[in-house]
């Protein structure tokens, strides 16, 4: 019974070296960022929100596809994989999938938010009805007609959202059925002997679960307040319960970027400008460089300051 407690101490202590980064005794190099998976929100039969004269799908891939070549320019030492560049849909299922098997140290998916136009009722004019009384009774009344429309929504600014707290388990099942696609060979040789459901092993998912939170929370705050430095309305980093499975589905950091609102027709027309997405860009790569100077340097997170969605928009 001791020596199981022995072995049982010793491998969670390896496994949160493990996940710290820390399996060689010798001090090595902070891993930092190497392939950054870039994922076009929608497309193809799936069009997404839609505005005045534009769709979300179309928005996305050209933000996309504006974000690779700056970070190829930016980064270069980092690897960029697109899960679509043209006009095709995939579901988040194979998207996750995708972003899985590119081996990815970070998910960013590029969204465009979209709220309800606002509902108007005024009262028009009266009219003159023949309607029956309770008894039956044929008599006239007048009634009131009333004028209906709809104003777009005012609502406008950017948001970044990571997976909610409530999906860790999910996010630990992601990690489960991938963990040969995130443990380095040396890990992998220490752990296969272990069964995946030993306790001893899912205490590594947890650390792992952990870490990619805070560094996904990290990131999602340093993309809004690079959006902020562009006069950008920032409705801040948040906590999303639903509607972005694809994020606790990928074994790596993510985070998803609702880059402005298509219902605003304000909005519409930056997010289609040469200008807009220029600035869009510009925000997320100087986000995505100050993530990974973190990362290397030990800088700190704040998982803390990320409260969960209040809900709506989306």
């Amino acid at each position: 019974m001791l020596r199981l407690f022995f072995f049982t101490l010793v491998g969670l202590m390896t496994l949160e070296g493990l996940a710290n980064g820390e399996n060689d005794p010798k001090k090595q190099p902070r891993q930092g960022v190497r392939r950054i998976v870039i994922d076009a929100g929608h497309g193809g039969s799936d069009p997404g929100a839609r505005g005045r004269y534009s769709t979300e799908k179309d928005i996305c891939l050209a933000i996309s596809l504006r974000l690779e070549q700056m970070l190829k320019q930016e980064m270069p030492d980092v690897d960029i994989y697109m899960t679509r560049k043209t006009d095709i849909f995939d579901p988040v299922t194979v998207k996750a999938r995708m972003a899985n098997e590119a081996k990815g140290d970070l998910f960013v998916s590029i969204h465009v938010n979209s709220a309800e136009g606002i509902r108007h009722r005024e009262l028009s004019h009266y009219e003159t009805r023949t309607v029956r009384n309770s008894k039956g009774k044929k008599i006239t009344k007048k009634v009131p007609v009333y004028r209906t429309w709809t104003s777009p929504n005012p609502a406008k600014g950017t948001e970044t959202f990571i997976w909610g707290n409530n999906k860790n388990e999910e996010k630990l099942g992601a990690m489960q059925e991938n963990e040969n696609l995130y443990l380095d060979s040396v890990s992998a040789r220490e752990l296969a002997d272990f069964d995946p459901y030993d306790p001893v092993k899912f205490q590594l998912y947890s650390l792992k679960s952990k870490q990619y939170f805070e560094r996904s929370a990290l990131l999602a705050m340093t993309v809004e307040e690079e959006f902020q430095k562009f006069g950008r309305i920032s409705r801040k980093a948040q906590q999303r319960q639903k509607g972005i499975w694809v994020l606790h589905a990928v074994a790596m950091p993510a985070v998803l970027i609702e880059t402005g609102f298509i219902s605003n027709p304000e909005e519409e027309d930056y997010l289609n400008s040469e200008q807009g997405q220029i600035e869009i860009c510009t925000a997320i790569v100087r986000a995505l460089k100050r993530y990974k100077f973190s990362l290397e340097n030990k800088s700190s997170n704040s998982q803390s300051s990320i409260s969960p969605a209040k809900g709506g928009q989306r």
